[in-house]
């Protein structure tokens, strides 16, 4: 039997572009892994490997024309969000690298033998080593930053950890295109090609999640499919790390004092926010608890202006397309739901924007409106109009975990509201804004993106510095002779990397 073909598909028309690849058999993963495990210990100099991330930016950047139009004909993004999603892929790289170079992502800490000490102390030495082969599963929403050269990759070949990615069926032929330049990166820098390999496949995918040889996995995707990958790595003689980021409704509270303060910039905020990328983004702000009253009415009438606005626009794929309209259908049927501006088909292959209105006193409690709490991929958001604090609160301890909470409360710090709102925000997400969007998210040391399940199946951020630490597992050694030690924790500091010794920095 003949393995499956991988087609590009043309979003726009659902028609087939080209066959890019076949599916991966389960003897094609097994020795992709191998093939990556076996130069696991290439990647030990980090003076390579940052030479390697630092050099991926830069074809990735030489091959920009050729990747982004390659990724428009697959997701319909467009080349101006993909030419800024191509900077920011090359940006993580070079971040990486920076973070490679500095050390301090080896957590080095040193304590001397004290005798003094009750119970005495011996001589201990503490750093962070790589995991191993890293399978990474790549987003479909994100065809650069969170696919084959994006942070998954990019944090754990930082990590010294070689990568066999699962492409995405959305985009395939952008995943080949990536694929190579990572490959040929590694080749210009003196590496092995197979730091980086990729297949193609669900069954694939499924295999490489149990592989004996794959250390841990980053997924990008819905909770369906993400906790059976969870379960899988859960699930094997050798459990496995699975940092999953699965889902998120991302809610916004508007405080009476900001909507009486700024109706029409919220509404027309939430709009633009909830509608970008056709709604796409993985930190859409889905649900939003807004006062009832005069002023909730003005935040409704400016979402409604900016969304009717909002031209329609072509989803990842049909399948995506065919979910959200189901997913639609099914809470606008919903008993005291109102559609202001109702979301659905623009043609047989678009998708226009809308939101649904319902009361937050029903949703304080379980009940058949249970669906408005969870997330619908796509142009769409939920209004909830409040009438008390104690409904919001009500309807926030109900809500499942999330990437990103809002406040918008009112700008001149007069808002009696506010702190009791952010304390109960807080436990729901990684990161809370106050009077911004969620949709955005920066590349910075600071940053967290992930959250309480469903949002993620981990503590851990995929965006970021810190990112970095998800592939790494400590290791201490106990009064060893110094040339025994790995270089990085030799009493001279050969390395000059920054560490802690008897608690101080040294």
């Amino acid at each position: 039997m003949s393995a499956a073909p991988v087609w590009s598909v043309d979003p726009r028309s659902g028609k087939p572009r080209e066959q890019v690849a076949v599916e991966a058999t389960a003897e094609e993963v097994d020795r992709a892994v191998r093939a990556a495990h076996s130069v696991r210990d290439a990647l030990a100099d980090r003076t390579a490997r940052a030479a390697f991330l630092r050099t991926a930016a830069e074809l990735l950047e030489e091959s920009g024309p050729h990747i982004i139009e390659a990724a428009d004909a697959e997701t319909a993004l467009g080349p101006a969000r993909l030419t800024g999603e191509l900077a920011r892929t090359a940006a993580q790289l070079r971040a990486f690298a920076e973070v490679v170079d500095e050390g301090a992502y080896l957590d080095i800490h040193i304590d001397h033998e004290d005798g003094s000490r009750t119970p005495p102390w011996p001589d201990l030495r503490r750093y962070k080593i790589p995991l191993g082969a890293v399978a990474v599963y790549a987003a479909s929403n994100f065809p650069l930053a969170f696919s084959v050269p994006g942070g998954d990759t990019a944090s754990a070949l930082a990590a010294g950890c070689p990568v066999v990615v699962k492409a995405h069926p959305g985009h395939p032929a952008t995943s080949e295109l990536c694929a190579s330049v990572l490959r040929r990166a590694a080749a210009r820098t003196g590496l092995p090609e197979d730091v980086v390999t990729l297949v193609h496949g669900f069954d694939a995918g499924v295999e490489l999640v149990r592989h004996p040889l794959v250390s841990a996995a980053g997924f990008t995707g819905s909770v369906r499919g993400g906790r059976a990958l969870f379960d899988a790595a859960a699930a094997r003689p050798a459990p496995i790390p699975f940092h999953g980021e699965l889902g998120s409704l991302n809610p916004v509270v508007v405080t009476a004092a900001a909507a009486a303060e700024r109706s029409e910039q919220i509404g027309a905020g939430l709009g633009a926010s909830m509608t970008l990328g056709v709604g796409q983004f993985c930190t859409k702000p889905g649900f939003v608890l807004a006062p009832s009253g005069d002023a909730g009415d003005r935040l409704v009438k400016a979402l409604t202006g900016t969304v009717s606005d909002t031209g329609s626009g072509v989803m990842l794929d049909h399948r995506m397309r065919d979910a959200f309209l189901a997913g639609v259908r099914e809470r606008a049927a919903l008993p005291d739901v109102e559609a202001p501006v109702t979301p659905g088909a623009g043609s047989e292959h678009t998708v226009s924007a809308g939101f649904l209105t319902v009361p937050a006193a029903l949703l304080t409690a379980e009940g058949p409106h249970d669906a408005l709490l969870e997330e619908c991929f796509g142009p769409v958001t939920v209004i909830a109009r409040y009438d008390s604090e104690d409904e919001v609160t009500a309807v926030l301890s109900r809500l499942p975990g999330n990437l990103t909470a809002t406040l918008q409360t009112a700008t001149g710090g007069d808002d009696p509201e506010a702190a009791a709102l952010l304390t109960a925000l807080t436990p729901l997400a990684g990161r809370i804004l106050v009077n911004g969007w969620p949709t955005g998210v920066a590349v910075a040391p600071a940053q967290h993106h992930g959250g309480p399940y469903p949002a993620t199946t981990s503590p851990s951020t995929s965006v970021g510095a810190t990112a970095i630490e998800r592939w790494l597992r400590p290791v201490t050694y106990q009064s060893t002779p110094d040339p025994l030690l790995p270089p990085e924790l030799r009493e001279a500091n050969p390395l000059d990397l920054p560490r802690r010794v008897d608690g101080r920095r040294a």
